[in-house]
């Protein structure tokens, strides 16, 4: 088969196309013709041989994929054709992802669906939505009626986590750094975006005086305190990502947080998504209610390079997706 090949880290060159071995399918794991597939910062972490030491080399990236069962253990549930997404759980990092025709995982991050929607936009979602979803409820315990911030609204899974709150019934508060961007947050059903310039808790308070229930932080360590100042009293701050790739404070002390303000975080895995969750996302999907954060779509492994591009310039918001079928 052919797969996309990290074998010295590097830049954009180090993700080369090579013919391998179809993997073999061990016990208690099933293997997956790959269709599409997102591209993450994680991916790019690993092709510059910045991840920690869980991940080796030679070693094909990936830490999601979409596709359809090829071969699965009889006692999986799992049957050859049926559509499955898989995501995280050690997959590109300690053992080969989906930038590949196959992949094989464990049983266990599988998640099974029906849909209609294309493979390109179903490609867009797993790791995205798991990470929205679990920020939104697990980290943040989000109802109907609710105030979100979030910051970062222009990253994947910023945009994902609005539509979701939206359909939840919650009002959002979304950022980006620049002004030309508030049109797709409005286009995701974001109520009220803000230009992010470092400091934005005074302009939430004008927006709802007594801060907001609750805020997503993608941004990272480096405007924390900012959000924090941004909710009100018993509400929750879930820490998530670090867009800015600040993931630390120096000299961080506790009293730094708002009295009575709560702050979480959220890391996540496969397991975080239901199925049943993930089938529900797709039917809302295909029936206009929220929206797959899509930034382009590079058809075939040989244009992984270009995705990986498009990530790292950050032009257009959204999920960059490989395709790989026809």
């Amino acid at each position: 088969m052919r797969a996309v090949v990290v074998t010295e880290t590097g830049g954009l060159d180090a993700l080369r196309v090579a013919t391998v071995p179809v993997p073999e399918v061990r016990p208690g794991w099933a293997r997956i013709e790959v269709k599409a597939f997102g591209v993450n910062e994680s991916e790019v972490l690993t092709r510059k041989g910045e991840s920690d030491p869980e991940v080796t080399y030679p070693r094909v990236p990936g830490i999601e994929g979409v596709g359809v069962i090829d071969r699965a253990p009889p006692d999986s549930g799992l049957r050859p054709g049926q559509q499955v997404a898989t995501m995280m759980g050690g997959m590109g990092r300690s053992f080969d992802g989906s930038y590949a025709q196959y992949v094989t995982v464990p049983v266990g991050q599988i998640l099974p669906f029906e849909t209609d929607l294309p493979w390109e936009v179903v490609g867009a979602l797993p790791e995205v939505f798991q990470t929205a979803h679990g920020s939104l409820t697990a980290g943040l315990g989000l109802t109907a009626g609710q105030t979100l911030l979030i910051r970062g609204g222009t990253s994947a899974v910023g945009l994902s986590a609005a539509t979701l709150a939206k359909d939840l019934g919650a009002t959002v508060l979304s950022t980006s750094r620049s002004q030309d961007r508030a049109g797709a947050l409005r286009a995701v059903g974001v109520d009220h975006p803000l230009t992010d310039d470092g400091a934005i808790a005074g302009r939430v308070r004008e927006l709802v005086p007594d801060g907001v229930d609750a805020a997503l932080e993608l941004v990272g360590a480096s405007v924390l305190a900012d959000t924090l100042r941004a909710v009100r009293r018993q509400g929750t701050v879930c820490f998530t990502g670090a867009l800015a790739g600040q993931w630390t404070i120096p000299d961080f002390s506790p009293f730094m947080i708002p009295d009575r303000v709560r702050l979480t975080s959220y890391g996540g895995e496969a397991a975080d998504l239901p199925a049943q969750v993930f089938q529900r996302q797709l039917r809302a999907i295909a029936e206009g209610r929220i929206t797959a954060p899509v930034a382009k779509v590079h058809h075939g492994l040989d244009r992984v390079r270009d995705a990986h591009a498009g990530l790292e310039a950050g032009t257009t918001p959204g999920k960059h997706v490989v395709l790989l079928a026809d």
